[in-house]
């Protein structure tokens, strides 16, 4: 009897987990930016995105009168894939009256693939871009799951 409950208890807990939301968290302070992203996906198919939020600073405000200072919602989230140790994020802001003529690009793309972890690195990569002129730049991201 004992052992039929704790046979049933372990089977309970690994199907709960299965269908546990996946959230993820992305950071990065360097000589350029500093910006966190956070993340929540549902486990299930088609992994739908619960919530999105982040924010960004420039080191350097002259680089862009617009995006010097922001924060990120759910609609700047342009495109995502969560699967099998890969994280790719990319926002996109464009839409709100402050930002003039200027746009934001940041592509952020981390883990290894068939390697998931808790803990993992990464790349990003951040472009604003006012006119003819852009600003671009490249470093590390340290990302997670919570």
């Amino acid at each position: 009897m004992w052992r039929g409950l704790m046979v049933l208890g372990v089977l309970l807990g690994a199907a709960g987990a299965a269908h546990a939301d996946v959230r993820y968290f992305c950071s990065a302070d360097d000589r350029d930016v500093r910006f966190t992203l956070e993340s929540a996906f549902e486990d299930g198919g088609g992994h739908k995105l619960i919530h999105f939020r982040g924010a960004l600073m420039l080191k350097d405000a002259s680089r862009s009168q617009s995006f010097n200072k922001r924060i990120f919602e759910s609609k700047d989230l342009t495109n995502r894939w969560s699967r099998d140790g890969d994280l790719r994020l990319e926002v996109f802001d464009t839409e709100s009256d402050d930002t003039g003529s200027e746009t934001l690009d940041l592509a952020v793309l981390a883990g290894e693939h068939g390697k998931p972890s808790q803990n993992f690195g990464g790349t990003y990569a951040l472009r604003i871009e006012s006119g003819a002129s852009f600003f671009v730049v490249e470093g590390k991201v340290s990302c997670g799951t919570k």
